[in-house]
């Protein structure tokens, strides 16, 4: 019997405790595991870095929400993505990335994966020809897309891209944070590995850091599961517990961080402080369209072009009151960065890097009216 999402959410992997009754996944704090017998460890656990029930609970979960066989949890979306390139690849092959990728992802690639040999090429997600002509036939072993990308908002278009791959004996791999598994699942559209932050929409309180991998085949998918031990990255029991509170509501957060985004969108791209408004849900966004076949609804994150250049946009991010500078998104308090200067400052000088006009939202649950307000009086 399929379930719906919501049912999937609060449910899957998350069976009442069979001792108690307690309907609440317990968190198993312990390092180890008492063993029946030499070599007979009980229910297969022997050490919390190999296994612990309550990381299998939201590993679970997880691979139900995006329809893969496989979901593993890792310490954060950085140390999932290390993991994953390092189980897939070797010294000597060859990634594309997006061109406007997030710069923690960049980062990886030009400052860690680089030394070690493994070569990168930055493409547009949003053009597939763009896509074809970077890959290296023989050579390059996955293509990586962001989709909404951070912090341009492109769109890739997860089915043209997986053929694009495959035709080159690569993986699709998809980095699917801005999204979440409530508005778009790209294994459905042909992607062979999905990329998360569980920080962002997945936690979605901002009091937890943890980053996940969900394969389309189990083969791939015990592969990456023999890495994340051998390499030890993992999700610990407590924030894993914290995460799986957060993914219970994933669904009824995510339509108000939309409804509310959709408001703002609109107030912004018809002021005269906005340059340009970045925001999947406009029609005039080129990825619309794209955007409205794969994802349920655009998302609750927007980017915009101050008109008066990188000092307006410095000054409307330290004006704001309820939308609170810092770093990271997807909780349910609304944020407010400067990418050039912030998530993105590793990206300078790269082909990477952002306009420095650019503030990104991320907008929370909070009444969009109060919200509207805020940014008013910071845009001057």
């Amino acid at each position: 019997m399929s379930h719906g999402f919501d049912t999937l959410a609060i449910h899957a992997g998350q069976d009442p405790e069979a001792r108690t009754g307690a309907v609440i996944p317990p968190i198993y704090q312990t390092s180890t595991y008492a063993q029946d017998a030499v070599g007979a460890p009980r229910l297969g656990y022997e050490y919390s870095r190999s296994g612990n029930p309550t990381r299998d609970a939201l590993q679970e979960c997880l691979a139900a929400l995006e329809g893969g066989p496989v979901g593993l949890a890792f310490a954060s979306g950085l140390a999932a993505e290390d993991t994953l390139l390092r189980t897939v690849c070797k010294p000597g092959d060859h990634v594309v990335i997006p061109d406007d990728a997030y710069g923690g992802t960049y980062r990886l690639f030009a400052r860690v994966a680089e030394r070690w040999g493994l070569d990168y090429t930055p493409a547009k997600v949003s053009d597939p020809d763009a896509i074809r002509a970077a890959v290296e036939p023989g050579r390059t072993r996955i293509v990586w897309v962001e989709t909404p990308t951070n912090p341009l908002l492109g769109i890739a278009d997860i089915a043209a891209l997986a053929g694009v791959a495959h035709d080159a004996g690569a993986l699709l791999v998809v980095d699917n944070t801005f999204a979440s598994p409530y508005l778009q699942q790209p294994i459905a559209h042909g992607a062979d590995v999905v990329v998360h932050s569980t920080t962002k929409y997945i936690g979605g309180h901002s009091d937890v850091v943890g980053g996940a991998l969900v394969a389309a085949d189990a083969a791939l998918g015990e592969e990456l599961r023999y890495h994340q031990n051998a390499m030890g990255a993992i999700n610990g029991p407590f924030d894993a517990w914290l995460t799986l509170r957060g993914i219970k509501t994933l669904g009824v957060r995510m339509d108000r961080h939309c409804d509310n985004a959709e408001r703002i969108a609109a107030y912004l791209d018809g002021h005269a402080k906005v340059g340009q408004v970045i925001y999947p849900g406009l029609p005039a966004h080129p990825g619309h369209e794209v955007a409205a076949k794969q994802m349920r609804r655009f998302g609750g994150m927007i980017s915009f072009r101050a008109a008066g250049g990188e000092e307006h946009a410095v000054e409307i991010c330290n004006r704001t009151k309820l939308f609170i500078l810092a770093e990271s998104l997807g909780g349910v308090e609304s944020l407010i960065e400067h990418p050039g200067r912030m998530t993105h400052a590793s990206a300078a000088g790269s082909p990477l890097e952002v306009p420095g006009d650019l503030v990104r939202l991320s907008v929370g649950i909070e009444t969009v009216d109060d919200l509207l307000a805020d940014l008013e009086q910071a845009l001057g």
